[in-house]
């Protein structure tokens, strides 16, 4: 395997390995999206049985609230609200998270398909590395061994001792 094709390798490697920031950064994202979601449904649930709640309004100031209708407003896309029942708010949440769920399960299995083709691009860069390695080695040796090193001869009487 030429040097051109290690490069190659290397930059897949790379690109694969780019690619698995990325898919883990979308993963967190997601996770967080879900969390949130979680969140919000349990709340729902807790406005069913009547009891107060806080509110959050923003930098740590929440107002306690007790429901009193069995509606709440919902975002139903492109910026669009509407008032619901809390049970049919409860449902398009599910739903939602039920598709995060299912985008989380395919990004894993991605990540987890590229990390294997980086593993064996790793693998193959490596060992075709080593092959090259020694591939070359020969080479130089050979090289070496015609080429006799010439030692200047000093004349008798201008050697170098210890005592000099």
């Amino acid at each position: 395997m030429e040097q051109q094709e290690l490069q190659r390798i290397a930059q897949l490697v790379e690109m694969n390995r780019q690619k698995m920031t990325r898919i883990e950064e979308q993963v967190t994202k997601l996770t967080e999206i879900r969390l949130e979601q979680l969140g919000v449904i349990a709340a729902l649930k807790t406005l069913e049985s009547n009891q107060s709640t806080m509110i959050p309004l923003g930098a740590g100031i929440q107002l306690p609230a007790s429901p009193k209708g069995d509606t709440v407003v919902i975002d139903i896309g492109s910026g669009v609200q509407a008032e619901k029942p809390r049970e049919e708010a409860i449902t398009i949440l599910e739903a939602r998270l039920k598709e995060v769920d299912e985008v989380l399960n395919t990004l894993q299995n991605e990540y987890m398909e590229t990390e294997k083709v980086v593993t064996e691009l790793a693998t193959t860069f490596t060992e075709a590395a080593k092959n090259l390695q020694q591939a070359t080695e020969p080479q130089i040796e050979e090289e070496e061994t015609p080429t006799k090193s010439k030692r200047r001869r000093r004349k008798h009487g201008t050697e170098l001792t210890l005592d000099d």
